[in-house]
């Protein structure tokens, strides 16, 4: 490693890029995509930890590869940490890791992170017990190891060096990489890895209150209207006038319950958290479609007329019905509530999310009304715990990931990039301030949940392209820095 340096944090100025708003097709991200990489299978050790209970059971691990700009043998080879989703998914939208590869002659590969897309190590009994206790951030970074250590081989490229990348739960675990694996990963850019608040260090009011300040920064009046809605549907509730609640909100089942009702207040939150996590300033096809700048376009519904509650519907509906072709929500499948307040998504990904918030990932927010424009709705320890015992028969370790990961004590580590947008609820359970000369944070003025993973795009702030560049500088220093290193080891 290079001596430490002067401590910097990279903040990138809000200024106006001055580029119109209607942007160009996108040719990083979406439906070039599948042409570029190479869709294949890693045989992977089902139990890295226990030689007894699998024996040496494999399973089929889906990865995605292109070689497109490979200088073969001796570029980078830029690894991106798969994490809760299918993987096409998440190529698809870090056109970055592309155009990087496309300037320093790198092998991308986007791996699959087990349980998740086709990864499922037991088919359709994945998430039965006891098969899914093989679910564990442990056995997912076991996985990128063995992989990169065997594919390096195979492609003849034991030299190369490997940077991480992730976003969300992929930018946490691209870290995690950096931190339990330096002798396989030269760096990481982690990108909006919410490292602290998901091993329970901050304040579980933080989430729910910067989704309101998004939309109170479009102009206080919409938190107002929102916090109105949501007052006036209380009251309905305490009345327990549903039928008027089910047309309202063009329900398509009756509400008969308290249990309902609050399954309706998760709906419509969710609604507004997607619209904060995904403020791009471009439509994008990410974790459903999203217009322009979803925030703004929410809050011009939320004050486009003087009823509120058929406002907030609306407002709902640019998340749950985009496309115009509902007739009605049907509560119990546009939402599922889970061990994660701020959405596990549907389908078995969402199986899999929940099993992880229920054993290592801590999402205990709340939304109490006070700091934020939601209805109160407390997560606590004790909720969680009698969630997950019910659910997945488990009790969640609420101080492992800060034992195992390391938590806030960081400044021992090395070559991570921290990157956060301003505009990201998840940002402040992150770090905002680099701690070394090669622990940095990028703080993205105008950014969104991981905007600078994305493909560079006509509508992007310059606080963005910035940010790429100041990425694309450290991460080319630490591979010739390991360059360097692997050659004075032979």
């Amino acid at each position: 490693m290079s001596p430490m340096l002067a401590v910097f944090t990279v903040s990138l100025l809000c200024v106006g890029h001055g580029l119109p708003l209607s942007f160009q097709s996108r040719k990083h991200d979406g439906f070039q995509t599948e042409c570029q990489f190479t869709e294949k299978y890693f045989t992977q050790t089902l139990d890295h930890f226990n030689f007894n209970s699998m024996g040496n059971g494999t399973f089929q691990q889906r990865y995605l590869i292109t070689d497109k700009y490979w200088k073969k043998g001796y570029g980078p080879i830029f690894f991106y940490t798969g994490n809760e989703g299918d993987i096409w998914e998440f190529a698809a939208n870090s056109g970055f890791i592309s155009e990087l590869a496309a300037q320093q002659g790198g092998l991308v590969i986007f791996a699959e992170h087990r349980y998740y897309g086709r990864s499922l190590p037991f088919g359709k009994d994945s998430f039965s017990s006891p098969q899914v206790g093989l679910l564990t951030v442990e056995q997912a970074l076991a996985d990128f190891a063995l992989m990169i250590s065997e594919l390096k081989q195979q492609l003849a490229a034991p030299l190369c060096p490997v940077i991480a990348f992730g976003g969300s739960y992929g930018g946490m675990l691209s870290a995690y990489m950096r931190l339990k694996y330096p002798n396989m990963v030269a760096g990481a850019l982690a990108a909006s890895a919410p490292v602290l608040s998901t091993a329970g260090l901050g304040d579980s009011r933080q989430f729910f209150r910067d989704v309101t300040a998004d939309f109170e920064r479009v102009s206080p009046a919409c938190r107002d209207a929102v916090r109105g809605a949501f007052q006036q549907l209380t009251e309905l509730a305490q009345l327990q006038d549903y039928s008027r609640i089910q047309s309202k909100f063009f329900l398509c089942s009756p509400l008969a319950s308290s249990q309902d009702i609050q399954q309706l207040y998760g709906l419509l939150r969710n609604a507004f958290t997607l619209m904060a996590m995904l403020d791009y300033p471009y439509s994008t096809h990410f974790m459903g479609n999203m217009p322009a700048n979803p925030v703004k376009v929410g809050c011009e519904t939320m004050l486009s007329g003087p009823d509120l509650l058929t406002n907030l519907r609306n407002t709902a509906g640019i998340v749950y019905n985009s496309t115009g072709e509902l007739s009605c929500f049907d509560l119990y499948t546009l939402y599922l509530q889970c061990a994660d307040p701020t959405g596990c998504g549907l389908g078995l990904n969402s199986l899999a999310w929940d099993y992880q918030a229920c054993t290592e990932i801590n999402l205990c927010y709340e939304s109490n009304n006070v700091t934020d424009m939601f209805p109160p709705m407390a997560f606590t320890e004790t909720d969680r715990e009698r969630y997950c015992s019910q659910r997945w028969a488990v009790l969640p370790r609420p101080g492992w990931l800060k034992t195992q990961f390391w938590g806030d004590a960081l400044s021992t580590a090395s070559n991570i990039i921290f990157s956060n947008g301003d505009l990201d609820p998840w940002a402040n359970g992150g770090v905002r301030r680099s701690l070394s000369s090669s622990l940095v944070a990028v703080n993205i003025c105008e950014g969104a949940h991981h905007l600078d993973l994305r493909g560079s795009n006509a509508a992007d702030p310059v606080s963005v392209i910035s940010a790429r560049k100041t990425e694309a500088e450290l991460i080319a220093q630490w591979v010739e820095q390991e360059r360097v290193r692997s050659q004075q080891s032979l």
